[in-house]
């Protein structure tokens, strides 16, 4: 069950005061002033900086006319998953060829909502000394949850873009809104002195009503993922080490377990992105924080319209994106996991309460995304009254990932092979897979665990640019402008100079 309320439009506030000689306050709009006085007050303003996560995989029809962007950037362009030549938008298809256009709708739509997190978490800490009710406490509290949530939102710039800006105070002057490149060095010691900040201050674990936000543990967490990403091995290795030693999370025995709606904030949950449901809005062709519509709480995720199958399967979905033949034949004999990542031939197909035999000529692989799909959760509970939004969690950040970043920490930063070894047994363990065999190449057995381990999950991407594989999997096809994305040519255009385009787009 999700217990985080996501009150959206906390941001549309005022910046300025109106004319002194007409001193008044719009009745739809709710102020600076006004509002940061209650803990209810400032919990609302930190879940609308959660909320902006949500609009990553969005569909809307006014703003950037987005649809589902986020799995086009890091599912679609991967080896992973193919778009379908008839069915598929333009973009997916471009995507899906490594054809990158800053113009294109996927990088101003997430460029976007990343800053509007990095924004309401500004607000939050902005107005946390101001007069208020707040304890002591209380801004500790919300001072370090902000600064887990500007840390997340700028590692997340920083994985798409390399050198994006670095906002760290509300802007206030309209003329000069614009921010410059930030340094790579930069970014990692804001980064990581904001997540620091969130281990001193979070609590481990947050009471029933409260569950879904970040944790101290969760900030450890990622203080070892983010410097992973900056190879400082041994600063990545401590972190892990404390999280796999003393922190609260372990794998579940069931994989498909791990994905199941009724499973929500489980035990290998390190970082969720929460869902409303079910009395939520049902419709999903809109942003409640980008759309003109009245407020209704969070819509859900499109993922079962975009992934289930096309092509004349039940349930009209349109099957943009499928798993590919490459991924499929990644998976070892036995492996558990492949029955809950994809459909193939043979299976019993699920969609929208409907199953029926899986007909390969369904996709245009032959194959169909099943993980966070499937009958486990074929409930009523999952889905909106007309079976288009559900509510299922994205499993952002889980154990099992941690366990192989900490492999790949020890075994780039010479430490111990055996514990490295453990980690990748553990998890080919829970999949019905042997452990590794003594003397095989253990840094090619993470990367390989966690491509299948991960698969459909939005990572591959950044592994294929940080490990520096791209001309082995896409040949000629590869370019190194690709380890990173255009900034959005809007953003460029309206810094007036100020923000550089990464070389090669």
């Amino acid at each position: 069950m999700k217990k985080i309320t996501i009150l959206l439009g906390i941001c549309m506030i005022c910046l300025s005061s109106c004319d002194k000689g007409l001193d008044l306050v719009p009745l739809d709009r709710i102020t600076e002033e006004s509002f940061y006085k209650t803990r209810n007050d400032f919990d609302g303003a930190i879940f609308a900086s959660y909320s902006s996560i949500q609009d990553f995989w969005g569909t809307s029809t006014e703003t950037l006319s987005e649809r589902g962007e986020f799995w086009k950037i890091t599912m679609v362009i991967t080896d992973d998953v193919a778009a379908d030549n008839v069915t598929a938008d333009g973009i997916s298809q471009d995507v899906d060829r490594l054809l990158i256009r800053s113009s294109d709708v996927p990088y101003a739509a997430v460029y976007t909502q990343i800053y509007e997190g990095i924004l309401r978490a500004n607000l939050v800490l902005e107005n946390l000394d101001n007069e208020n009710e707040l304890t002591a406490e209380d801004k500790t509290v919300l001072d370090a949850e902000a600064k887990f949530l500007r840390a997340w939102f700028h590692f997340q710039a920083l994985k798409l873009f390399g050198t994006p800006p670095l906002a760290l105070e509300v802007g206030k002057d309209f003329k000069n809104l614009a921010l410059p490149n930030a340094t790579k060095e930069e970014l990692y010691t804001s980064i990581l002195a904001d997540f620091s900040a969130a281990v001193a201050g979070l609590p481990d674990v947050w009471d029933s009503g409260n569950t879904g936000r970040a944790t101290a543990w969760a900030a450890k967490s990622y203080i070892g993922k983010v410097n992973v990403w900056k190879q400082d091995w041994p600063s990545a290795i401590n972190a892990f080490e404390d999280v796999v030693l003393n922190g609260p999370y372990r794998l579940i025995s069931d994989y498909e377990q791990v994905f199941f709606f009724e499973n929500e904030n489980n035990a290998e949950s390190i970082f969720e992105i929460q869902y409303g449901g079910p009395f939520s809005d049902d419709n999903i062709w809109v942003f409640d924080d980008t759309h003109s519509e009245n407020f209704k709480a969070s819509q859900g995720s499109a993922r079962g319209y975009y992934w289930d199958a096309g092509n004349g399967a039940p349930g009209g979905k349109n099957g943009w994106w499928a798993p590919t033949q490459n991924l499929v034949d990644a998976f070892e004999p036995n492996d558990s996991r492949a029955q809950t990542t994809f459909y193939q031939d043979g299976d019993m197909y699920f969609t929208t309460f409907t199953s029926l035999p899986y007909d390969p000529d369904w996709s245009s692989t032959g194959y169909t995304l099943k993980k966070y799909r499937g009958e486990i959760n074929s409930v009523p509970a999952n889905y909106a009254p007309n079976q288009q939004a559900e509510f299922n969690n994205e499993r952002w950040f889980r154990f099992a990932e941690l366990k192989l970043l900490y492999a790949e920490a020890l075994l780039e930063g010479g430490g111990d092979p055996i514990i490295a070894k453990a980690q990748i047994d553990d998890i080919r363990v829970r999949a019905g897979l042997l452990p590794l065999d003594n003397g095989v190449d253990l840094l090619q057995a993470m990367r390989q665990e966690k491509r299948v381990e991960l698969a459909l999950e939005p990572h591959r991407w950044f592994d294929i640019t940080r490990w520096g594989i791209g001309p082995e999997i896409f040949g000629a096809s590869w370019s190194d402008n690709l380890k990173v994305f255009p900034f959005p040519q809007s953003e460029i255009d309206r810094s007036d100079g100020l923000l550089n385009q990464n070389p090669g787009y």
